[in-house]
């Protein structure tokens, strides 16, 4: 992960450019959406406060990059993120999704991105105290032992002696399927991980916390036997535990949150009200009255705690073809200053998405042949005749993009996909004749076309 002071906006471009082919507008409005953030918390706590966040729409249609630029700049800054669909929230009243929840659960995501640094900082220590638990049980102390503390008697030396043989076979794994019995009360309760269900995201307490001091303590239990491998882990896992604070990981998640958390809102369009009369656009009106506040800024209850949405970044998207951002509410068009409008995949940016990012899809399927044993090889003028009828296919139907490109490959390697393992088969050579004649029969048959690709 970069540092943020070193993430300038050309720097954010250059990584996005690495995934991310075309859309030079937006990912330079991104880029300076996201360093500004970091300005804003170099100026005096006064100001701080003052300065809003940059929120964008992004408009264009489906699989051209919203959603990944999106994503990739939240990986950028180790940021919380989370995805939503406009579409599938309701004004309250109505039956559907809480705009509030949106919030809970982008505070519930960050919290589980602070717990697992937070137990990577902690983990050799608890390891230690693991094996140490381990240990206790394997050689268990003599009487003599015990009475005799004296540093340098006889008792103790020959103690700590075979506890330093004992510790070493447990290092390299040697004791690992060895049987040991522990004490029930040694497991702790069990992570419970409750999803509230429809109707239940507006209840502000902590399901897990319930209903583990609903169930009954394990104190009266017998011992049970488990593996040396499995108490490790199992002891590794209760350190950790105790090792955490749960206030210091609830503010600094909070914390996240409130400085560096994104939303994107997928299908903004979708609730846009191109016809005020009807009762469906009564609705969607009600959706962007409930969402304004949470974007304009204010405290929405979580199960840990009031969180503050003021400096959340929203990124907003939506193909916008029957309806246009200026049909959305006026309060809420004024929260997203900036709207850029991404460009249709070309053939020409389709040969670069085959090839040139780190997870090209090419170097996908090249991997993907490579676990059978099958060397997958594309000829040039192959990946522009693949890109010519991706191209095709968007035109003749429904534009989608680059994920186009996931239909027309997987149409083209087929055959391979499913004979593989093959002994007959150690290399793949992808032609432009074998690509116009598996691909043209299917987009020349329009019935084919819709129902393949």
């Amino acid at each position: 992960m970069i540092k943020h002071e070193e993430l300038t906006p050309q720097r954010i471009v250059e990584e996005l450019d690495k995934y991310i082919i075309g859309q030079k507008n937006a990912k330079r409005c991104v880029a300076i959406a996201l360093r500004n953030r970091w300005r804003r918390l170099q100026v005096s706590e006064d100001m701080q406060g003052e300065i809003m966040p940059n929120n964008i729409i992004l408009i264009g249609p489906t699989g051209i990059g919203k959603t990944e630029i999106a994503r990739r700049i939240s990986r950028l800054t180790d940021a919380p993120f989370i995805k939503v669909e406009a579409s599938k929230f309701t004004e309250v009243g109505y039956v559907g999704r809480d705009v509030e929840s949106m919030v809970r659960e982008l505070m519930s995501y960050s919290v589980s991105q602070v717990r697992e640094r937070m137990v990577e900082e902690v983990r050799p220590l608890a390891e230690i105290a693991a094996q140490e638990m381990v240990l206790d049980i394997l050689l268990p102390r003599s009487r003599k032992a015990k009475q005799n503390q004296t540093p340098g008697s006889p008792e103790l030396e020959r103690y700590n002696r075979s506890r330093h043989k004992m510790r070493e076979k447990l290092l390299t794994g040697t004791l690992d399927e060895k049987e040991i019995e522990i004490e029930p009360e040694r497991e702790g309760m069990p992570n419970f991980e409750i999803i509230p269900g429809p109707g239940m995201e507006m209840l502000d307490f902590d399901f897990s916390e319930m209903l583990a001091n609903l169930l009954p303590g394990k104190s009266g239990s017998r011992k049970h036997k488990t593996t040396v491998e499995l108490a490790l882990k199992r002891f590794t896992e209760i350190e950790i535990n105790g090792m955490i604070s749960k206030d210091k990981l609830t503010e600094t998640a909070r914390k996240a949150v409130e400085e560096n958390g994104i939303i994107f809102i997928d299908e903004i369009d979708k609730i846009a009200t191109t016809d005020r009369q009807s009762g469906i656009d009564v609705s969607r009106s009600g959706v962007q009255r409930d969402l304004l506040p949470i974007v304009e800024g204010s405290k929405v209850p979580t199960k840990y705690g009031m969180v503050d949405t003021s400096h959340i970044l929203f990124v907003a998207a939506g193909a916008f073809h029957t309806a246009k951002p200026s049909d959305l509410i006026p309060e809420l068009q004024g929260r997203f200053p900036i709207r850029v409008e991404l460009n249709s995949l070309t053939q020409d940016d389709f040969e670069q998405i085959l090839t040139e990012p780190e997870n090209s899809l090419t170097k996908q399927y090249k991997a993907i042949f490579r676990s059978e044993g099958v060397g997958l090889n594309f000829a040039s003028d192959a990946i522009r005749e693949i890109a010519r009828f991706a191209a095709l296919a968007n035109e003749k139907m429904e534009d989608i993009g680059a994920r186009r490109l996931h239909t027309i490959m997987n149409t083209l390697l087929d055959e391979y996909l499913f004979t593989m393992p093959s002994t007959q088969l150690k290399t793949v050579k992808i032609t432009k004749k074998m690509v116009s004649e598996r691909l043209a029969p299917v987009i020349e048959s329009e019935d084919l076309s819709r129902f393949i690709l």
